[in-house]
């Protein structure tokens, strides 16, 4: 929830300083999670971990979206979210064998302590490397624009906007990560039902906010970009789709499988893989076929998704089959998302670059923790709590993939809606 507040600081501080001291932010605490003593305590440094990747992450996109232009522009956006699927390729192989290892009886220590040399070495570059981009002119704003862009430089920080949403998240995601644990009880209803409530009450609060001339958390202008709500929707699906597909595989193959954690790890290098080609060449294709990416990244995954679990299904390895499937899904995600993400940031304005990172990164962000609680809370109620054998294991993967395959089509459904409307 500071990742809107971090691009906002960014904008308001600068984008390269935000982005290193995030950076060292996230370098100090990760050195803190590996040596932490106590349960709470590594909990404690981990809320210090995520503030830092907050300060730290949308600075990327707002840097991409003020340093470049055009035909470079979406090469760079291709780049980054190449980056992304190499990075979680690489963690979960280095992960994987780090655990594996347990260099000196150290356990899940080093999977905390390896970021260190990177974040150092990143620190000593960075200043280096990074430029603070000029700030773009302003002249043809018309006066209710030049207003907003006013408020958010007097105004800075929109903390009872930031409470607010902050609350409606927790309480629509502590539900969802421990209802299934916990039989579903009333007060996991009662704090989805607030929720929705609390989520009411951020718009009205940052609607009358826009109006008087504050800086709301996010700003109206932003909202009203062309296409930009239902590229937040798109972008949240498709993050829940990958996150909740990754995990339920994950719980498959270790647990149902018996895969080691290296070996769970590299079973994901295909999708990574795919989605990092797709995602540096999806550009390349004709015209016409990338008018149609999206959906058709949607339905690619939903076809991917049903494939999965079908040639896993009874408990086998799913042989050949299964590196195909998995091939399939990761460009379908990325069709799904990098021409996505490419043509909404297309669409907003330069002085509008921090807040509109810091909108789709917040939605790519709980699109993710959603994913991971909502089908991975399918995952488990098929398996009905118990450790689950080859056979149970596979066939709740594959009610779970049943389930992805139609989110994914709602996707697909979202680009149809939106081709309607522009019809009109």
């Amino acid at each position: 929830m500071l990742l809107i507040t971090g691009a906002r600081l960014g904008a308001l501080l600068g984008h390269r300083r935000m982005f290193l001291t995030g950076l060292a932010v996230f370098t100090g605490a990760s050195l803190a999670c590996g040596l932490a003593a106590t349960t709470g305590q590594l909990i404690a440094f981990r809320f210090v971990q995520g503030a830092g990747a907050a300060l730290m992450l949308p600075q990327v996109l707002s840097l991409i979206q003020r340093t470049f232009t055009g035909g470079s522009r979406a090469r760079a956006l291709g780049a980054y979210a190449a980056v992304l699927a190499s990075g979680a390729a690489g963690g979960q192989i280095v992960g994987g064998a780090l655990v594996e290892a347990d260099f000196l009886g150290s356990g899940w220590r080093p999977v905390f302590l390896v970021n260190v040399p990177i974040g150092l070495l990143l620190l000593i570059l960075g200043p280096r490397l990074l430029h603070e981009p000029a700030d773009p002119p302003r002249p043809a704003d018309p006066p209710r624009h030049r207003a907003e862009g006013s408020a958010v430089r007097r105004s800075g920080l929109d903390l009872p906007g930031l409470v607010l949403l902050a609350a409606a998240v927790l309480l629509f995601t502590v539900p969802l990560v421990l209802g299934q644990e916990r039989g579903w009880p009333l007060w996991g209803w009662i704090a989805l039902g607030m929720s929705a409530v609390l989520v009411a009450l951020f718009a009205a609060y940052e609607t009358r906010l826009a109006r008087r001339g504050g800086a709301p958390l996010i700003s109206p202008r932003v909202v009203r970009a062309p296409g930009m709500p239902l590229a937040v929707i798109r972008i949240a699906l498709g993050m829940a789709a990958n996150a909740g597909f990754l995990f339920a595989m994950t719980l498959h193959v270790q647990g149902g499988l018996g895969y080691s954690p290296l070996r769970a790890g590299l079973t994901f290098v295909p999708t990574a893989v795919a989605f990092g080609v797709v995602g540096l060449n999806w550009q390349r294709l004709p015209a016409r076929w990338q008018a149609v990416a999206v959906p058709g990244g949607f339905l690619l995954a939903a076809a991917s998704f049903a494939g999965t679990g079908l040639v896993l299904r009874g408990g086998t390895d799913g042989g050949p089959w299964l590196l195909v499937a998995l091939t399939v899904s990761g460009a379908g995600l990325s069709f799904a998302y990098s021409p996505l993400l490419t043509r909404t940031l297309a669409t907003v304005r330069q002085q509008d670059a921090a807040d509109a990172s810091g909108v789709l990164v917040t939605a790519a962000q709980l699109g993710l923790l959603t994913g991971v609680a909502v089908f991975g809370a399918v995952f488990l109620g098929a398996t009905e709590g118990t450790v689950p054998s080859a056979g149970v294991s596979a066939d709740a993967l594959w009610v779970t993939c049943v389930a992805l395959a139609g989110a994914a089509l709602c996707g697909v459904l979202m680009s149809l809606v939106r081709r309607v409307g522009n019809l009109r």
